[in-house]
């Protein structure tokens, strides 16, 4: 049975089939469980004059372990492990700071908690374990932290001047968590949702499935998704699942389900009002994993339907990296490409939730 809303021939309600996409240019959901129920479960670490990871002392895998623990203890996912080994990165690279700076000088510890009641003693915010569990338990209580961009939901707890102090500092961590945990774990794969995560290339799951201009518009030609086979909806929504930590079906996210009004997604001209219907935030700025949207005949888009793509990564230049399927002219019309874009030329930019726009 064909998908709601999915009707014959290439009308409306049908994926965009945006060909030729030339740009003359400066090169929690509804219905599913919360992301913590699907993310990596805690995880322990254990260090000793054996372990080493490359550009760290064992100080600090010893403080980076005491936290990873820390989590394990209070049930935290391994992707709050990681936030919580970033932020203790970002803040004293990882040792037991007994002085503060400028905005705080009464700041000490692993996360320079301040002096001011609601990080405990002198001595609990000198202690490893007990200042991480103290950093835990307030980053458990912020709604949806599981959802946030790891910098974004790390600055909830720390309330920092720059929301995006810890970004640099998640790879890293990543990395730490990785190396010491006494399970053999991985963020990728994990079902861990990554908010502004990129792309690893072409991994649409089906790929080589036959596309409607194929097999014409029946079951055979549409998605898990809901959409038809290779358009460049198909492979956005396919994104933003993967972010959301929904990579096998049934998929978080559904052509039928997304909108709460009951209407279809649909095509890329229907994704923005979409995206106003779910409440979720547009704007101006590419941010990594936010929808790339073009509206009809803009930059290049089909006339009729516009084109939808993902930004795979920002540059300093001005530009950046779209990655999609079906910007291409016949034969690779329906194959992944990327390209790099100037920031002003697509309509606007779609983000996933909580995804604030980079000032």
């Amino acid at each position: 049975m064909k998908p709601t809303g999915l009707v014959t021939g290439a009308v409306a309600s049908a994926p965009v089939l945006s060909i030729g996409l030339i740009f003359a240019l400066m090169q929690q959901p509804a219905g599913s469980e919360p992301a913590s129920a699907v993310c990596a479960a805690a995880v322990s670490a254990a260090v000793d004059g054996n372990t080493a990871v490359e550009g760290y002392s064992a100080e600090q895998l010893k403080n980076a372990a005491a936290i990873i623990n820390a989590g394990e203890r209070l049930d935290l996912p391994a992707r709050g492990q990681m936030i919580s080994v970033m932020v203790a990165l970002g803040e004293s690279g990882l040792r037991v700071l007994d002085h503060g700076d400028g905005p705080g000088p009464d700041s000490r510890g692993l996360f320079q908690q301040r002096d001011n009641g609601a990080w405990g003693s002198y001595e609990d915010r000198m202690d490893p374990a007990v200042s991480a569990t103290n950093f835990i338990r307030a980053l458990q209580r912020v709604d949806g932290w599981e959802l946030l961009e790891p910098t974004l939901a790390a600055n909830r707890v720390q309330r920092n001047a720059d929301p995006y102090h810890y970004e640099k500092f998640w790879p890293a961590s990543v990395k730490i968590v990785e190396a010491i945990s006494d399970e053999d774990i991985s963020l990728e794969g994990s079902g861990c949702g990554v908010i502004g995560s990129a792309g690893v290339g072409d991994d649409l799951p089906w790929k080589d499935a036959p596309t409607w201009r194929q097999v014409g518009v029946n079951d055979a030609s549409t998605s898990p998704l809901g959409l038809y086979n290779r358009e460049c909806v198909d492979f956005a929504l396919w994104r933003v699942n993967q972010q959301l930590g929904s990579t096998s079906a049934p998929f978080r996210l559904h052509n039928s389900t997304f909108r709460p009004d009951g209407k279809n997604l649909g095509s890329a001209l229907t994704w923005k009002d979409g995206w106003n219907a779910k409440g979720w935030p547009t704007g101006s700025t590419p941010r990594a994993g936010a929808i790339v949207w073009y509206a009809p005949g803009t930059g290049g888009a089909d006339p009729t339907f516009g084109h939808v793509a993902v930004v795979k990564e920002v540059r300093d230049d001005g530009t950046f990296i779209e990655e999609g399927y079906n910007g291409n002219p016949a034969p690779n019309n329906h194959t992944y490409y990327t390209r790099t874009v100037n920031n002003a030329a697509p309509n606007a930019f779609l983000y996933l939730p909580a995804q604030e726009e980079k000032k």
